[in-house]
């Protein structure tokens, strides 16, 4: 199993990065390598995203579960289909100052062994480029 962890210190409100995070549906719009994002609110308030993304030369689907706690400032989602054996990751933000302090950790495996080969060094290497492409979009949002 891969694990990262990305943290950053920001200009930008705990609250503003939260909303920009639990903004599922504009993914597509900033999210590398992210093709569609179609999300269903769950009954007990969490929702399920299902996302496109391109790993590598391969286009795969999956479905997450995410939680979104506005109190704690994170949120948490999890895989329970498509490429990957595990899919878990988890978003904070700490109020700092001005600003806030934005954690990201993610934790995967993908499933099939060949398709681990190409993909899985392709989306470990997206990672830090995904975290910085929320920090442009908060700049393009809160200026």
């Amino acid at each position: 199993m891969k694990r990262f962890a990305f943290e950053r210190r920001v200009p930008f409100s705990a609250r503003q990065m939260f909303d920009l995070v639990a903004d599922l549906a504009s993914y597509p719009s900033f999210v590398p390598n992210c093709s569609h994002m179609r999300v269903i609110d769950a009954p007990d308030g969490e929702k399920f995203a299902r996302m496109r993304v391109a790993l590598g030369p391969i286009s795969r689907a999956y479905t997450s579960r995410v939680r979104l706690d506005r109190q704690a400032g994170a949120i948490a989602a999890s895989a329970h289909d498509g490429p990957f054996s595990r899919l878990d990751s988890l978003w904070s933000f700490t109020p700092e100052g001005q600003g806030c302090r934005v954690a990201f950790d993610i934790s995967f495996e993908i499933a099939n062994p060949l398709l681990a080969a190409v993909a899985e060094p392709a989306f470990a290497r997206k990672q830090e480029e995904i975290v910085e492409a929320f920090l442009r979009e908060a700049k393009r949002r809160y200026g």
